[in-house]
């Protein structure tokens, strides 16, 4: 992917120079980098990759779905934190996973220790399964799942 992001740079400044303009404006680049976008995404299959841009999309993706499940979980918290009387159920669940390699695990315990109202408590040495401490299991395990998989496959995008 470094090659394609290379090659698209090569294009851009090409470009410039091909304008004959007698200075460096930016906006030309642009257009050039704009070009080279479009030559590269033809050709990429040439360079035996997946196209590059495809990764930052599907990190701004990633962070989108963080941002949103953050936003919902510290709802959730909020909400219960502010009924008076209400009973909570703490409780530890076993989460197996899909994803494989250490970043992608690392990842998804990190991603889910930060959203309010879960911790992941332990990784078992194989890295597939989770042991999740949630702070009302009853009420808040099922929206669990539904954020790991939304996380899972967030993670997915970006690193295969």
């Amino acid at each position: 992917m470094p090659a394609q992001f290379l090659v698209n740079i090569f294009i851009a400044f090409l470009w410039v120079l091909l304008m004959d303009e007698d200075r460096f404006y930016f906006s030309t680049f642009v257009v050039g980098y704009s070009i080279g976008i479009l030559i590269v995404f033809l050709m990429h299959r040439f360079f035996g990759q997946r196209f590059y841009l495809r990764r930052f999309v599907a990190t701004v993706k990633l962070i989108i779905v963080f941002i949103s499940e953050l936003f919902q979980s510290s709802y959730f918290v909020l909400k219960y934190i502010l009924r008076p009387g209400y009973d909570m159920k703490p409780g530890i669940f076993k989460y197996e996973t899909i994803l494989e390699g250490e970043w992608e695990v690392s990842a998804l315990a990190l991603l889910l220790t930060l959203t309010p109202g879960s911790v992941v408590m332990e990784v078992t040495p194989e890295g597939n399964t989770f042991y999740i401490h949630a702070m009302d299991l009853v009420a808040s395990k099922q929206n669990l799942i539904i954020s790991l998989g939304k996380f899972e496959k967030a993670i997915m995008g970006v690193t295969r």
